[in-house]
């Protein structure tokens, strides 16, 4: 018999998992909290997609007021500013105080573009996503033409945004990616790099593979100044918010918490976290939706384990050679699979299809 409450801080991917997991009723406490001032979770992974006018952003997004009446959970709609790990208890932004048997933070990674590239009022960070999508929409309406965009960052998130902002119908802008010293998608394979590479050809997208940063009131690359941007969008990774270090919750040096394989925060086994807001001290796993995502049903079976008061014994590992398919807003995507990378429409109508089903899961009770 599952005894406590239980609190979820975030209704981030990893959460969403969790959260399906109750409705389904394979997760189960005397109480479930969830603080959550949203009221719809934006789908990172089909951003670039609506940008490119391939969705609505309706399409794009995850109400959340069905899943709670469903999994009948007890809604915060509030910011969580702090969490007390000796007396279990969570404070809100109201300064209402909240009290749990197990807890779990799902609350996404902060914005660093700023300390990264330098301050500038061209400068549009895409975390958090939902401000980046609000942003986003309000440019497309302004009455401001942006003719010259660049895309700060050569992951996977800066490479897809490449594409989604040259095929915006909004725009008629061009674009520039630049991946930084890293290089282009360092961590796929040559092949991927390869065709990525041609498809920036195609769409006359311009690939610069140095490291940006704002000087004097101009984006540069080693020092050299380059032409104006109207619009410098910032896919550089995730920083950690601050509040978890405020507590006193063990972080590592760049302010992430820190957990173990089990995703418990280290030293506090009734405390977990997942997704950006997480560093596993255990092994490498990227801060990215996908992981996230794949995380989620692990950490609901591990959050039921501690629970019933029993240690937690699953393991979310990265899902060995990471499976990756790449907008390139133009009908075809690129596939990228440990050594493997390809071009292909009809692994667009892959990733739609997937993509969908991932928003159907919880706004579709039947699907």
């Amino acid at each position: 018999m599952s005894k406590g409450v239980l609190c979820l801080i975030g209704a981030g991917h990893a959460h969403l998992g969790v959260i399906d997991a109750i409705r389904k009723g394979k997760l189960e406490a005397e109480r479930v909290l969830l603080v959550e001032p949203r009221t719809a979770m934006q789908y990172s992974g089909m951003v670039p997609g609506w940008m490119a006018g391939e969705y609505t952003l309706d399409q794009t997004r995850i109400p959340l007021a069905p899943l709670v009446e469903e999994a009948g959970l007890e809604w915060h709609r509030e910011e969580a500013i702090a969490v007390s790990p000796t007396d279990r208890t969570i404070v809100l932004e109201s300064e209402r105080r909240l009290t749990f048997d197990v807890c779990s933070l799902a609350i996404g990674g902060a914005g660093q573009a700023a300390a990264v590239l330098g301050c500038d009022e061209r400068l549009l960070d895409i975390r958090p996503i939902d401000g980046f999508v609000a942003r986003w929409s309000i440019l497309r309406n302004s009455a401001n033409r942006i003719r010259d965009i660049a895309v700060v960052g050569g992951g996977a998130g800066g490479a897809e945004l490449a594409f989604g902002a040259a095929n915006d119908p909004a725009f008629d802008a061009h674009i520039t990616l630049i991946a930084g010293e890293g290089g282009l998608l360092p961590e796929m394979s040559a092949m991927v790099r390869r065709r990525a590479k041609a498809e920036y050809a195609r769409q006359s997208i311009r690939v610069i593979e140095k490291e940006a940063q704002f000087v004097n009131g101009s984006l540069a690359v080693e020092g050299e100044e380059l032409p104006p941007f109207d619009l410098v969008v910032a896919a550089v990774g995730s920083g950690a918010p601050e509040w978890p270090a405020r507590c006193g919750l063990p972080v590592n040096a760049d302010g992430f918490l820190e957990v173990d394989e089990h995703q418990r925060v280290c030293g506090i086994p009734h405390i977990f976290a997942a997704g950006d807001v997480a560093h596993r001290t255990d092994s490498h796993i990227p801060h990215s939706g996908v992981h996230a995502v794949y995380a989620g049903p692990i950490l609901a079976r591990n959050l039921q384990a501690a629970l019933k008061g029993r240690a937690p014994r699953n393991v979310y590992r990265g899902r060995g050679m990471d499976f990756y398919l790449l907008n390139t807003g133009r009908g075809a995507a690129i596939l990228s699979y440990g050594p493997l990378g390809t071009r292909a429409r009809w692994l667009r109508c892959l990733k739609d299809w997937l993509d969908r089903r991932w928003i159907a899961r919880f706004t579709n009770p039947a699907a």
